[in-house]
């Protein structure tokens, strides 16, 4: 009998599971399905460097159907939602696809029309987002037009897409504007409403201490509540207020609308409550979930995504063949963040280790917690990383979902996160 193995979403979390699923199921007849409602898969760590001119857009975009082994189907079509009771989805054009097992990677969808002003007047205008491709293209033309003024980082609530890059995006900004020889003539802001920069003590307190020398303010549990863009301001639910003249803002995330419309699936916000080692969704034994669509103690990033892919295509082997599943996730994540000037940070840590000064992934490695312009190229080579081995899915020597403790001092580990998602890529 064939099995079945539906995969909802065509980018990164879908496709790298869908092709190591077929590697590790070259040998059986199960049939594997991606589905997904376009067939652009975005490059999405390269939207922030649009907006500064660094990438063109047409080369973060390639086909999603190009990416999947040839011995994965893909079908182009909106979903509505899952019918977990009798293991089928419920596609848009009212036919039904029946699954033995079902791997979400629907990934998170913006919501920006749920903040009050934030799609009204100035929106695309003097009010941006870089999180997708509309956004990031625009941004490039009002950066390049910006004269002067206060231009403000705005983070409206967590959880985020790779919650580093709108820190990411003011230090290109100050580099941007240094280039420029304006710096002098823009106030930089980071509105967030954490109680830090960063949601683990130890890259707080080195990213706050990189924030200051850069002369970037940051605002502190900001929670906004209104985006005023014709009075350029930004309201708080406390009624703080913090002005701008420019204005980039990583909108409200949540699940895809087609998860938080199946019942019995999702969390209030539409991310799918999972078993943290496993990535098996609590809502079926035959349902998994990956990247930015799991409701986990994790972050929604790529890295993490790509750590979570070999524990998620071995457990759904693993579920076709009544085998026990391996626990073999630990919140493995790691992150390039950008500084500018032609440096990056490298942070990694999982779910109850800080981030540790030292190297990755071994004793010769890249530096850990240091500015350095080989974390830079390698962040910048990691594109070619994505399209060639990550998707593929092919496996890495060195690399694994496990967070390495060769080449880090332990001496130096800390408390647990002080708000349980971080960044990532």
């Amino acid at each position: 009998m064939v099995q079945r193995v539906v995969i909802l979403g065509g980018g990164t979390g879908g496709t790298l599971v869908a092709n190591r699923l077929r590697h590790l199921l070259a040998a059986t007849e199960a049939e594997i399905t991606v589905i997904d409602q376009d067939d652009l898969h975005i490059y999405q760590p390269g939207l922030l460097f649009v907006p500064f001119g660094l990438v063109k857009v047409a080369r973060l975009v390639r086909s999603r159907s190009g990416q999947l082994d040839s011995g994965v189907a893909f079908r182009q079509v909106g979903v509505d939602h899952v019918d977990i009771d009798h293991d089928q989805v419920v596609l848009a054009d009212g036919s039904h696809l029946g699954y033995d097992v079902l791997v979400v990677a629907t990934g998170a969808a913006l919501r920006p029309e749920e903040t009050e002003g934030l799609t009204g007047p100035g929106w695309r205008d003097r009010v941006h987002t870089f999180y997708d491709l509309a956004g990031a293209t625009a941004l490039s033309g009002a950066m390049a037009g910006f004269r002067g003024g206060r231009l403000v980082v705005n983070v409206v609530d967590m959880p985020i897409k790779c919650p580093v890059a709108p820190i990411e995006f003011v230090f290109l900004a100050d580099w941007y504007f240094r280039r420029r020889g304006m710096r002098d003539r823009v106030e930089l802001v980071y509105a967030t409403p954490l109680d830090g920069v960063f949601t683990r003590e130890v890259a707080d307190r080195e990213l706050a201490a990189l924030l200051r020398r850069r002369d970037i303010e940051v605002v502190h549990e900001f929670n906004t509540g209104e985006v005023d863009g014709a009075r350029g301001r930004l309201v708080g639910y406390d009624d703080r207020q913090v002005a701008f003249d420019l204005a980039v803002v990583v909108p409200l995330h949540a699940g895809a609308a087609c998860i938080e419309h199946s019942p019995g699936l999702s969390s209030e916000l539409g991310f799918v409550p999972a078993d943290p080692a496993t990535l098996r969704a609590k809502a079926r034994p035959n349902v998994f979930v990956i990247g930015d669509a799991a409701d986990l103690p994790s972050a929604k990033a790529g890295s993490v995504a790509h750590f979570q892919g070999d524990v998620v295509a071995r457990n759904v082997a693993h579920t076709l063949a009544g085998e026990m599943l391996e626990a073999g996730f630990d919140g493995h994540t790691n992150c390039f963040i950008e500084t500018g000037a032609g440096k990056a940070v490298l942070i990694d840590y999982n779910y109850d280790t800080e981030p540790l000064p030292g190297h990755y992934p071994g004793p010769v490695g890249l530096p850990l917690l240091r500015e350095s312009r080989t974390n830079h190229l390698a962040k910048l080579l990691f594109e070619q990383f994505y399209w060639h081995v990550l998707l593929p899915g092919r496996p890495v020597p060195g690399v694994t979902a496990a967070m390495p403790t060769a080449g880090k001092d332990l001496r130096a580990v800390g408390s647990r996160a002080r708000e349980e998602t971080a960044g990532g890529y």
